[in-house]
């Protein structure tokens, strides 16, 4: 089944079904039990379920703590596949309600366990062993963002024109991919101190992937890659010959698709790029410290300091309202595209992902655009405000989003009205969703979305910490 018509059933699903399950959780007394049971679940660790028993325990808001307990484990209980291979843990996730593993989602799925994981050594083998896969699907493709469990399958997109091969879901080009598995292994590589993922099946996806950001300078030829799909949407293939629109090989690297699998309209997407360095930066210590690759390393450091550069050069754009701020996209020939999306890397999101200081004065102008209704993606209704993007369409806003807001806020106020707009937009289900519309939050699309529910689960755990009077 497509993946569009997929998320249309669900919203349908969503709508005629889930709407009239619950009464209003405002109104309940007792919250329904939706969590897959005990012996349904694919992963359980008893660290994150002490977390969530600590979390309801201290947080008097209710309906805060079963969704805690919901959205937060959903990544382990629903879309983990962990099993062993010659003594060396591989574990492929997926998204939920698609049957495939993006090299993205999957990394942000399990990113907010990582603390975790000194307490529970099986949950550190089960991320482990993401790390093992992660490498071995960019040594299969660096440009693809999808793959198949099954080396053999050929599956619903096989017949784009593009260099696919078995066992690969989609072959989209986009930055973000190659980033999340090097932001996972430095990750877990810092939290641990294990070295055991770092073997030469990881040192030749490192090779890989600053292979593919060079070809993606594009500074001598277009490179290798190119993506026609047959489709009546036009965010889903590539425009001029499958390369998309030129660009002047400025130093930034072209993603041909967004984070939300839609095509780019300029190809140097800045929220990208800035996570490009920031990872870059990361697989250079990596490859130095655990491989003595000081020439790959060295590599991997001019290369972040030239992005980083072409960046504050043509990434930076004054706008009309909000002065000097980051663009969503250029072409290195002055010409610019201004919004924001919800998928992550977004410019929203750049502190989070460490590829800006959270006060900087750029960013927070920035940040102040893209939350505003000069941002064509911003949706106000009377349910929520929140970004959305081209990916669903008008007025459907992406809890996601929302998540982000509040992780990336310096403000106490702003925090809580996020928390509380995502309480109250679950849409009596207990779980967070893709999108929402801004008016009705019963009108939603997929409702099994795990990077969502975990991402809220990493939102309302670190305001536990940091913060537990805004849980009040």
């Amino acid at each position: 089944m497509k993946r569009r018509t997929f998320i249309q059933n669900t919203t349908a699903l969503g709508i005629g079904l889930m709407a009239g399950r619950f009464p209003s959780a405002a109104a309940q007394q007792n919250f329904p039990v939706v969590r897959v049971p005990e012996n349904q679940r694919h992963f359980s660790s008893t660290v994150i379920e002490q977390a969530i028993e600590e979390f309801q325990r201290h947080v008097s808001n209710k309906e805060l703590g079963w969704l805690f307990g919901n959205c937060f484990p959903n990544t382990l209980d629903t879309t983990v596949f962990p099993e062993e291979k010659g003594g060396k843990p591989y574990t492929y996730v997926i998204t939920g309600d698609i049957d495939a593993m993006w090299l993205r989602d999957s990394c942000a799925q399990v990113w907010p366990y990582l603390p975790f994981m000194a307490a529970d050594k099986n949950l550190q083998r089960l991320i482990a062993g993401l790390v093992n896969k992660q490498s071995q699907c960019i040594n299969i493709d660096p440009y693809a963002n999808a793959f198949y469990n099954d080396p053999t399958k050929v599956g619903e997109w096989g017949s784009d024109h593009t260099d696919m091969k078995p066992g690969i879901h989609e072959r989209k080009w986009e930055i973000d991919s190659l980033c999340y598995a090097i932001r996972l292994a430095y990750g877990y590589w810092k939290t641990t101190g294990d070295k055991n993922p770092f073997d030469g099946e990881w040192l030749n996806a490192q090779r890989n992937i600053v292979k593919t950001f060079k070809e993606q300078q594009r500074k001598d030829d277009l490179g290798p890659y190119r993506f026609e799909r047959t489709t009546a949407r036009g965010s889903d293939t590539l425009q001029v010959d499958g390369y998309g629109y030129p660009v002047n090989p400025v130093g930034l690297i072209c993603s041909s698709f967004r984070p939300s699998d839609d095509a780019t309209v300029f190809s140097f997407l800045i929220p990208s790029n800035l996570f490009a360095v920031v990872t870059l930066r990361q697989s250079a210590e990596m490859v130095a410290h655990l491989a003595n690759e000081q020439k790959l390393a060295t590599e991997m450091l001019d290369l972040a300091d030239e992005v980083e550069q072409a960046v504050k050069t043509y990434g930076i754009v004054d706008h009309p309202m909000h002065g000097r701020v980051y663009a969503y996209e250029v072409d290195g020939f002055g010409s610019y595209l201004m919004m924001d999306d919800a998928n992550i890397p977004s410019l929203l999101s750049l502190p989070y992902l460490d590829a800006v200081d959270v006060n900087d004065p750029i960013y927070q102008r920035t940040r102040a655009y893209v939350l505003s209704a000069n941002n064509p993606f911003f949706f106000k209704g009377s349910a929520a405000e929140g970004i959305g993007g081209p990916h669903i369409g008008r007025d459907m806003i992406w809890p996601m989003a929302i998540t982000m807001r509040g992780l990336t806020s310096i403000n106490d106020g702003e925090i809580k009205a996020c928390i509380e707009t995502l309480r109250r937009t679950h849409g009596d289900t207990g779980f967070m969703h893709e999108s929402f519309h801004k008016d009705d939050p019963k009108k939603f699309t997929r409702k099994w979305f795990a990077w969502a529910n975990t991402l809220f689960g990493e939102f309302l755990w670190k305001t536990y910490k940091e913060k537990p009077y805004l849980l009040k």
